[in-house]
């Protein structure tokens, strides 16, 4: 494997990720980089962090903002500057009535396909990937010694102590990616998704590297999957800054892997799978990568493991 030379994804320098696809190390494009590293590297920055941008309202005036018409000419720059490929898109790009109507678009299906067979578990959504196999052990994740508090993470005794020696997958969308959210496994939702509230920050590995904590004080959602295959598997979406919400758009509580579980609204954000122990081998490249501090890139549908 080629050596990182920058294997902190959340440094100074740029950010740094495998591409499955390409077979090679890249470096990724931030949408709002430079707000971005005023507000987490800066006291200034911080000042504004905490007084504003962090809260519900920023986010959902900036969602807002997405969602007038006049933010349709931002449609076509957006495209063509981050290099995205609008023949899988399931509309012209000039049907969309609004940027947020872009941001959450529907792909054509067969630009996705669903890795099959019921022993395979399927990544949940476009983005960039981080895989531990031992939740307990885990020694790093964007820096050195930060590790992930679960019962913060979950709101839950019970479930942070069954989950405590699991395996987890963190899977992070940059503005940039496709933002709908797939189900990584087929089984029976036990309950709808609960909601856990917080703040809305960041979860670019330019915050992240500095407090990982911000996982677990962001609004997000739990849901609870039952899988024949999988045993329970845990699934979050996470909120983050500019995010102006979560949509749920699967229908009854039994899932079948691919199928589409719901959307985010404008801004980055962030999904975790936790599984039981013993219960899935990750994909090869997806923990190579991660035991190197680097994320793995990988799309919707393709393959995150299999079956022990």
């Amino acid at each position: 494997m080629n050596k990182d030379p920058n294997p902190d994804p959340g440094s100074a320098h740029s950010i740094r990720y495998y591409n499955r696809y390409t077979r090679k190390i890249e470096s990724e494009a931030v949408y709002g980089e430079g707000f971005l590293r005023w507000v987490y590297e800066t006291s200034c920055g911080r000042l504004a962090l905490h007084a504003m941008v962090k809260r519900a309202w920023f986010s959902r005036w900036y969602g807002w903002r997405m969602s007038r018409a006049h933010s349709r000419a931002k449609v076509q720059p957006f495209i063509e500057r981050y290099g995205l490929d609008s023949t899988e898109f399931a509309e012209d790009p000039a049907a969309y009535g609004s940027f947020n109507e872009f941001f959450f678009r529907r792909l054509k299906p067969e630009c996705r396909p669903v890795v099959t067979g019921n022993h395979l578990a399927a990544f949940p959504a476009d983005g960039r990937h981080l895989g531990f196999t031992d939740i307990h052990r885990t020694q790093r994740w964007f820096v050195k010694g930060q590790e992930m508090p679960l019962q913060a993470l979950l709101q839950s005794a019970a479930l942070a102590d069954r989950f405590r020696e699991g395996t987890l997958v963190f899977s992070r969308l940059c503005p940039v990616d496709y933002h709908r959210f797939h189900f990584p496994v087929t089984g029976r939702m036990t309950a709808p998704p609960r909601l856990i509230d917080g703040s809305l920050l960041s979860v670019n590995p330019i915050a992240l590297c500095r407090d990982l904590g911000i996982l677990t004080r962001n609004r997000r959602y739990l849901t609870q999957i039952d899988s024949p295959d999988f045993g329970l598997v845990l699934m979050l979406e996470i909120g983050a800054t500019c995010v102006g919400g979560i949509a749920y758009t699967a229908v009854g509580e039994n899932v079948v892997k691919g199928e589409e579980k719901g959307y985010f609204q404008f801004g980055g954000s962030a999904l975790i799978l936790i599984f039981e122990t013993g219960r899935v081998k990750l994909a090869e490249d997806l923990v190579e990568h991660s035991q190197a501090g680097r994320e793995l890139y990988a799309r919707v549908g393709d393959l995150m493991g299999n079956k022990v």
